[in-house]
Order: C-alpha cells, then structure tokens, then sequence
C-alpha cells in the first residue's frame, strides 16, 4: 500500500494538486499550508474564491494544530461520529488562508476510511477535500463522474486499489461555537 501513495505525496509536498478517492466522495486536494496550491484547485473548480474548503486529518490530536482553540464539544463529537463528519470550527490557524472562510473559521474532518487516513498520515499534515466537481455540479462517487477538465487541469491522480466506484455520499457537516452551541449545516 505504501507504494501507492508514494508518487502522490512527492506532488503534495512539491505544492501540486491530487485527484482521490477521499473518505466518502472523489476529491480534489493538496497540502492545506500551500496558498497557490489551494489557488489551483478554485481554478480547477471555478469556484468563488469566497467559499471555504475542507481539511482532512488522521488523528484527533491535529485538531489543536489547527484550530485556535479546540471547543471541548468538538473531541467527542469527532471521535465517536460513526459516519464521516465535517466540523465547521470557529478560528484556524496553520493552514493557508485562501482555503479558511471570510470569518477566519475552517472545516475539518478527522479520516476514518483506512485507504484515506493512510495518505493523510503519511503526509503528516492536513491535505485539502473538495468535490472533484466543476462548482455547482454535482460530487462524484465514480471515476467516470469527474469531468474531463478536472482530470487534464491536476497534477496527479491517486487510483483507489478498490476500484473506481466509491457509491459513498458527502460527509455530515456540523458548526460548532466557542461556547459548544452547534447546528447541523448537511445531515
């Protein structure tokens, strides 16, 4: 398994752009501390420069790497969340700041899928997951799915030793406040 993420890490650690099969759909992504790689995936996308990303990362610990502060809610709510979970947090911090909302705050989804977390890990930073669609299209849970310019405009593409059809769904997406108010955004 190593040897399949081996030529994909060498993009992301040089500032390219990946096409993958992240934890529940196909994804678009790239190191989350990279302002010009993030930059590459809106062109990609064509989308509004305004509209946050999410952030993938393999254990619960890297919330405190992100975030600047960890609201307590949020460690259990992510580690127990039995189907993948995107958490919507107030204020980030290491990460590039095209990719975090106009107000500061960043999504952040802890892998549990073990073919994703194993490419997260590695990298050993949080890696950017965005729908491999045009905006406004629809997310692709097949290879086949993905728009043709999507796949001539990134600079690798990660296969899925499973196969190409992932027939998974976008993850839950839930906003959480200093305070531990939260509301879900996408069930």
């Amino acid at each position: 398994m190593v040897e399949l993420y081996r030529e994909a890490l060498t993009h992301l650690k040089k500032g390219d752009t990946l096409l993958y099969p992240s934890d529940t759909i196909w994804g678009l992504g790239c190191d989350a501390r990279n302002e010009k790689a993030v930059e590459k995936i809106l062109s990609i996308k064509h989308r509004p420069a305004n509209k946050a990303f999410i952030v993938l990362i393999s254990k619960i610990e890297q919330l405190s790497e992100y975030l600047v502060e960890v609201p307590e809610i949020a460690w259990n709510l992510v580690e127990f969340a039995e189907k993948p979970l995107t958490v919507i947090y107030p204020k980030g911090k290491n990460l590039a700041p095209n990719l975090m909302g106009p107000d500061g705050s960043v999504a952040i989804r802890l892998v549990k899928d073990e073919f994703c977390k194993g490419l997260v890990h590695r990298m050993e930073r949080a890696i950017v997951s965005t729908s491999a669609n045009i905006s406004g299209q629809p997310s692709p849970t097949q290879f086949s799915d993905i728009d043709q310019s999507i796949i001539d405009n990134v600079d690798y593409i990660l296969k899925n030793p499973k196969g190409e059809n992932l027939n998974a769904q976008p993850s839950q997406i839930v906003k959480i406040g200093m305070y531990g108010e939260f509301e879900f955004i996408r069930k």
